[in-house]
């Protein structure tokens, strides 16, 4: 039902300002908290939570207005020196906040909000009395951080079948739109239904609600409606300097168009003289330059500030912290940095790995930071510059480091890796160990870590950005995760191959050279072809096998591929060039290792391919 039939855009305009706002207000309870005598800052969140109380009751949203009065009254007795600011108010502080947070998502559906947890109510009341406040814990320090779903799978997250009395009408109707449902068919039979959910692997790692989050369920949180999960941003605030500059240049693209229609005429009526030609020629030129402003142009307005997105984890880490008894802060470093908005959106879940891994993992607890001769609050680093045409992104903590020996044993005594493959590995390979699914350092699982996921995910998620991590680590230090990642992914640089008169493409970023092959350069080693560069052996991997063409013998071109630690050279009959593309997404159909499709220049349709998924196909076999 709509709560708020006919006022859907007032709803919606007020979400979105009253959301920054809200994320502002976070951000600056973070600071209060370091300074908790700043007159400005209890004044600036005091009108934070006014506005939004004011918006709400325009919208008739009475508990939400009833929560933002108690906790504005809250900030007029602080800001009048009549309340005195602790920790354990902070506690109650974030508490509501997160709760109005919460309301905001039951307005993001069209239904008025449920009240506030009787607890919070309380204890706003007493501290508003002066009472002693009980202790709260904020919601977002216990609860595990969400497993990354990779973005191909985002659109198919189904219930976890738990309960024993399943709602089976219910689950069939919120199966309705994936895959799975061509398993189940029409039958509505909770053994079929239950065997092909839990068959479906894709399934399995989308998975993100309990049963009882079924939509049209009535059991959830606080026994009542569970609002959906808050989906992706459709809008995107764009500066007017940017919206002027693309108008410009549509305007200037409109008069080219202009001369050449008219040139066009001209030759169609015979005139083809030299001024003719040379004026077609100049035309097209203009054109081709005006056309790539216009693209950057565009590309721009979709560039956000990524501080948008860091602005969540000081209140992350804080919150987290204090669950575990530590002091910590988080420095947040470049958050003026730009990238495309879709993958700031898609970074959200790694980096709360990271960072919640940084608090938990990373540093240590004040007593052995003592004991250490460190000072007692941590501190944790989190940083983004622009380096060329990618995003560096870097998250520093300055706790007790990794020890490469301590992760490669817990490597094999899980069974993750052998004896004689940890035997060869350095240093930096066996911080990488990190990586394998299943891995944790912890031997008790708790609802912070311990159960093996999350940075495998955090790798998978990254990569299928386009982007790589690396870790650098010393002990008794800190630890250094360095995320590296293309501006956007909209626009792709790629270097087009050619198997006889097909093109395919692969992404530049993977390519170190374009090396001749030769007969006499190639060396079979266990079996396998191999090439000498510079002293290295590397494998040689024929397009026509990576792709599932059969051979190919007459092979001229070999392309120095390398990403990660892998490297290898893959063959092709020649190479077109070096282009950048836009990518059209295989939505519906996307057959194995391809990661796209665009158009050549002639009109032709390019693949462009995944290599990491195809090069992962060929070691399985």
């Amino acid at each position: 039902m709509n709560d708020f039939a006919g006022m859907e855009d007032l709803l919606s305009d007020f979400l979105m300002e009253a959301g920054d706002m809200l994320s502002d207000v976070d951000s600056k309870l973070m600071e209060l908290e370091k300074s908790p005598g700043d007159s400005s800052l209890l004044n600036e969140i005091f009108r934070g939570f006014h506005t939004i109380k004011g918006g709400a009751g325009f919208l008739n949203a009475g508990e939400l207005v009833t929560l933002c009065h108690l906790t504005e009254n809250l900030f007029d007795k602080l800001r009048n020196n009549e309340l005195k600011l602790s920790a354990e108010l902070m506690d109650v502080i974030f508490a509501a906040t997160a709760e109005v947070r919460h309301m905001f998502g039951a307005l993001q559906q069209s239904q008025q909000p449920q009240a506030a947890p009787a607890e919070i109510i309380s204890a706003l009341k007493d501290a508003l009395e002066g009472k002693a406040v009980a202790t709260i814990k904020s919601e977002s320090a216990p609860a595990p951080a969400p497993a990354a779903v990779p973005a191909a799978e985002a659109k198919q997250t189904l219930p976890v079948i738990e309960a024993e009395n399943v709602d089976w009408d219910a689950l069939y109707k919120a199966l309705t739109g994936n895959d799975i449902v061509e398993q189940v068919g029409a039958k509505r039979d909770p053994e079929v239904i239950k065997q092909a959910i839990n068959e479906e692997e894709s399934t399995r790692k989308a998975f993100g609600r309990r049963s009882t989050d079924v939509p049209g369920s009535t059991v959830g949180r606080r026994g009542g409606d569970v609002p959906a999960a808050e989906a992706k941003e459709t809008t995107i605030r764009v500066d007017t300097e940017r919206l002027d500059q693309v108008l410009n240049l549509s305007g200037e693209i409109g008069l080219t168009k202009n001369r050449l229609t008219h040139l066009r005429s001209d030759i169609l009526q015979g005139r083809s003289d030299s001024d003719t030609l040379r004026e077609l020629d100049l035309s097209v030129t203009q054109l081709d330059m005006l056309v790539v402003n216009l693209q950057n142009a565009v590309m721009k307005t979709r560039m956000q500030p990524i501080g948008r997105l860091f602005k969540k984890y000081p209140r992350l880490a804080r919150d987290l912290a204090r669950s575990l008894g530590k002091d910590v802060e988080l420095e947040l470093i470049g958050e003026e940095t730009e990238m495309d908005k879709t993958m700031i959106e898609d970074l959200n879940d790694p980096l709360v790995h990271l960072v919640r891994n940084a608090v938990d993992h990373g540093v240590e607890t004040v007593e052995e930071r003592r004991a250490a001769g460190k000072p007692e609050k941590s501190m944790v680093e989190l940083a983004a510059r622009q380096e060329g045409d990618h995003i560096l992104i870097t998250i520093t903590d300055d706790g007790k480091g990794m020890r490469p020996e301590v992760i490669r044993n817990k490597a094999v005594e899980k069974g993750l890796i052998t004896n004689e493959i940890a035997n060869t590995l350095d240093e930096n390979q066996c911080l990488e160990l990190v990586f394998l699914p299943g891995f944790s350092t912890k031997d008790e699982i708790s609802s912070v870590s311990g159960r093996g996921v999350g940075m495998d995910v955090v790798k998978t998620n990254i990569q299928k950005l386009n982007g790589s991590i690396q870790i650098q680590s010393e002990p008794g230090k800190g630890s250094i995760f360095s995320i590296s990642l293309p501006l956007t992914l909209a626009i792709l640089p790629v270097l087009v191959l050619r198997l006889g008169d097909q093109s395919f493409a692969v992404p530049l970023s993977m390519v170190r050279e374009i090396l001749p092959v030769t007969p006499d350069a190639l060396q079979q080693v266990s079996g396998k072809a191999t090439m000498i560069v510079r002293g290295e052996v590397l494998p040689v991997l024929p397009l026509t096998q990576l792709i599932g063409w059969g051979s190919n013998e007459h092979s001229e071109v070999g392309v120095l591929m390398q990403f990660g630690n892998n490297s290898f050279i893959l063959t092709a009959d020649g190479f077109v060039g070096h282009e950048d593309v836009v990518i059209k997404s295989l939505d519906t159909f996307r057959p194995k290792g391809v990661a796209g499709v665009t158009m050549s220049s002639e009109g032709d349709i390019v693949l462009i391919l995944d290599i990491k998924e195809l090069l992962s196909d060929v070691r399985g076999n």
